[in-house]
């Protein structure tokens, strides 16, 4: 059994943000996020094989979707379910306090 607190031990500045796998099963990954004002480098997109759910606990961030005319802006509590290969960037995160997400990657069932 593992246990802790989603808010130990966050950093105020990051070079990169920091990734925490907190629980994983065979096709979910559940981990936290901490970002102080990262965002993806200009012309990258992601193009994830998985969906993937995350939620803003703290801070703020802006993500684009493709297609959108313009980023969304996630406050506390908002969240977003991101479907597998659905191209997404991140536009900025809060570089005055530590954005924390949770995020949870949702991987296809292996087929055999």
């Amino acid at each position: 059994m593992r246990s802790g607190n989603i808010f130990a031990d966050i950093p105020v500045t990051l070079a990169e943000e920091q990734l925490l796998t907190l629980a994983s099963a065979s096709n979910v990954e559940i981990e936290r996020i901490v970002s102080t004002g990262q965002a993806s480098p200009p012309g990258f997109w992601f193009d994830q094989a998985w969906t993937e759910w995350v939620v803003v606990l703290s801070g703020s961030a802006s993500l684009r979707f493709e297609g959108e005319e313009r980023a969304r802006t996630l406050e506390a509590g908002d969240y977003v379910e991101i479907p597998a290969h659905l191209k997404h960037r991140v536009e900025w995160t809060d570089a005055t306090r530590p954005t924390v997400w949770l995020a949870v990657h949702i991987h296809a069932p292996a087929r055999g």
